[in-house]
């Protein structure tokens, strides 16, 4: 590799010019002279980086209280939430941060918190934060005057065993901001009011820079009637095609580009031409190039996809009419036989398996469509309600309700929508926290400090679902950056036994989190006497099993780290602790995909597997950045299997030992290699429903990423 001398702009965020940072970081593509990888100049990279480009721009100050209230002044920080403390708790939490000492893992890692995160003058020029800087201003942000809490907030943080969202972490404590949120969902009803006014809070939501997710499932199909006039209504794509338009429009800021999806039952009538509009070589008045597509595929399709029979496809319009409710909250498996033989209902057939097969053709196009497997997620569904969509990540999974619309589109009745609040831990630091339960804990309570602040009033429903429910979404990520630090093999039956082992730790000081808000707040979630936590069944499994890992080494990894494990009398005692008094929070955990934040961490992304040893990133105009995998090695190489080499078999044995404990979603990408064939991708889906995977996000394979084409990270939950 030869590296161009000269210097490039890289524009108005300003990281400034090519000089030797990018140089020194380029020779992690190069072996050295004895054949090793050279970490070492990434690390020179760091500091070169540091020096040359932001040392020279960082807006210094005499004081802590200075800069605060220079920020302050020039309306750079808001007022409101550092006036909640005293000046010397302000002084305090600040040297708090500064006296962790940080450095960043990796260039990438540094680049990207000062490209994406800091906080710069308007006029690009100046850097007015270092990392430090931006955790205490969440910590103080979220903590919400509470000293003790902002300090514990501090910890977690600077630690690197927490980490909150982008959009927390981007936003929290600015003036000029969006959200905190990463995501919302919105249900559409078969109505053009509703149709209206859900591009219209689409737009809202994806100016204050979230992702949204739309369902679609309840819209009449093409053909259909209206007012009893046959062949009238329009289907589900031109409005794919209005919100594909509106969420390129509706950005925030030009910090965070607008994001869409949009979900379809299996056996919605248009569900072909839905899919037929990621194909490359679609009519432009139909294509789809950036909205993302998901499919609710129940269990009845595959069960007629291995009879080898046809599938019927039913019409939305008729089922409600017939059955009173919307077709998104009717379970298909279920009344699949009914429908078939109802003469009232419209319906058309298409062959199970080609259905399959245009998913699989799609997948290997275009990593489209994400797959939610309806009844594997209703059936572990912890709240009454049907789940018919997720986000654009494919890990959020909560239950909605419609609203309806008078024709102004203000709302006669106010349903409940989704929004997702989300941070991650990770999970080699949380394995050497000194107090787990009080990680978990702040982290969870940090999440919760995003749901009550979240203020998103010109969308009710949204709002509505937020106050209602709290939810919050606690992600893990590390995993296999974790596994092999310790020699374990991804995949392997130790670490499929640490995985299980580790989530059950997490949901029990989770729910021991939220039902200590519910008591300290007098306050439960709206319909807590309903959940499967107020009966006690969320606690079966735990209650009737020991909790002690199966293998000696997982026994091992937790005993050295001092972490005592739960015990089936633990889980008793929070049972009846929980039924007795409650919780907070209605959902709770949550597996994204991590990007972004897992660079700022170093850590790697989620549960998956690296997809390389060093990872190649297209950095802008700076173009090829190289990311070594975190806590990788000389020593350790044999244990950075990359994705590819792993196989999708362990990647869903891996997510499935940790799927149990999560109540909502895990956002699963599957990899294949370049000999990888439609046929292989079917198998995969059939093996991941068969584990009781939940969903599955992208496909990627091994070629597209070598030819510079690799799917984009979720913009929404850039985490």
């Amino acid at each position: 590799m030869t590296l161009s001398p000269e210097t490039t702009d890289v524009g108005r965020e300003g990281i400034g010019t090519r000089k030797d940072y990018h140089a020194l970081n380029a020779r992690l593509n190069l072996f050295d002279d004895q054949g090793r990888i050279q970490f070492d100049q990434d690390q020179e990279a760091i500091h070169a980086f540091l020096e040359q480009q932001i040392g020279p721009r960082l807006k210094t100050f005499d004081s802590v209280l200075e800069r605060l209230d220079w920020l302050v002044a020039n309306d750079y920080y808001e007022a409101e939430f550092l006036d909640l403390y005293e000046r010397d708790a302000l002084e305090e939490i600040h040297h708090r941060a500064h006296q962790f000492g940080h450095t960043f893992g990796s260039f990438l890692g540094a680049f990207k918190f000062f490209t994406s995160y800091a906080l710069k003058s308007f006029d690009g020029t100046e850097y007015l934060e270092e990392f430090p800087d931006r955790v205490a201003a969440t910590a103080l942000y979220l903590a919400q005057g509470e000293r003790k809490f902002a300090a514990h907030l501090v910890d977690e943080m600077m630690s690197g065993r927490y980490q909150p969202a982008t959009p927390t972490f981007l936003n929290a404590g600015k003036k000029q901001r969006g959200e905190l949120i990463s995501c919302f969902l919105l249900r559409v009803e078969d109505s053009m009011e509703s149709i209206g006014r859900s591009i219209n809070s689409a737009l809202q939501l994806s100016k204050r820079g979230g992702g949204v997710a739309l369902m679609l499932t309840n819209l009449r199909e093409a053909g259909a009637p209206i007012k009893k006039i046959e062949n009238q209504a329009s289907g589900v794509v031109p409005v794919m095609k209005i919100l594909e338009d509106s969420f390129s429009y509706a950005n925030q800021l030009g910090a965070r580009q607008g994001a869409g999806a949009v979900y379809l039952h299996a056996h919605h009538p248009d569900i072909l031409r839905f899919l037929d509009t990621k194909r490359e070589n679609a009519d432009e008045k139909v294509r789809i190039k950036t909205l993302s597509l998901g499919v609710v595929v129940p269990d009845i399709t595959f069960r007629l996809a291995k009879e080898d029979r046809e599938m019927h496809l039913f019409s939305p319009y008729d089922v409600e009419r017939e059955y009173g409710t919307p077709m998104s909250d009717l379970s298909i498996t279920e009344h699949y036989d009914d429908l078939v033989r109802n003469s009232r209902i419209r319906k058309t057939t298409i062959r199970a398996r080609d259905f399959f097969t245009t998913i699989a053709e799609l997948q290997f196009e275009s990593g489209y469509p994400y797959v939610l497997f309806d009844d594997t997620v209703n059936r572990e569904h912890p709240h009454p309600g049907r789940v018919g969509m997720s986000n654009l990540c494919s890990e959020i999974l909560q239950v909605s309700t419609p609203s309806t619309m008078d024709p102004d589109l203000t709302y006669s009745s106010v349903g409940r929508d989704v929004s997702c609040n989300l941070g991650s831990l990770n999970i080699a630091a949380a394995m050497a926290s000194p107090d787990f339960g009080r990680t978990v804990e702040t982290a969870v309570r940090a999440l919760t400090s995003v749901s009550d602040q979240c203020d998103v009033g010109a969308v009710p429903s949204v709002e509505r679902g937020n106050r209602a429910s709290h939810a919050i979404g606690l992600g893990q990520m590390n995993l296999h950056g974790y596994l092999a630090s310790q020699r374990i093999r991804y995949g392997s039956p130790e670490a499929l036994d640490f995985t299980d082992a580790y989530f059950r730790l997490v949901t029990y000081h989770a729910i021991r989190a939220s039902h200590r808000l519910a008591v300290e707040r007098r306050e439960t979630f709206e319909g807590f006497e309903d959940s499967d936590y107020a009966n006690g069944a969320r606690f079966d499994r735990y209650v009737q099993s020991s909790g002690r890992p199966a293998t000696e080494r997982v026994r091992a990894l937790f005993a050295d780290a001092g972490l005592h494990l739960p015990t089936r009398e633990d889980w008793i005692v929070l049972r009846s602790r929980v039924m007795r008094d409650g919780m907070y929070n209605a959902y709770l955990q949550a597996i994204p995909p991590t990007s972004s934040i897992s660079y700022i961490n170093h850590s790697t992304a989620s549960l998956h597997p690296v997809a390389s040893r060093i990872e190649i990133r297209k950095e802008g105009k700076l173009g090829r950045v190289y990311f070594p995998a975190p806590h990788m090695t000389q020593d350790n190489l044999e244990y950075f299997e990359d994705a590819y080499e792993i196989g999708y078999r362990k990647i869903i044995d891996t997510y499935a030992a940790a799927t149990p404990h999560v109540d909502q979603g895990l956002s699963l990408t599957l990899f294949f290699t370049d000999e990888a064939t439609t046929r292989d991708i079917n198998r995969a889906q059939i093996y991941a429903w068969r584990s009781g995977i939940k969903t599955l996000y992208y496909i990627r394979l091994r070629q597209a990423a070598l030819n510079g084409t690799e799917v984009q990270d979720c913009v929404s939950c850039s985490l």
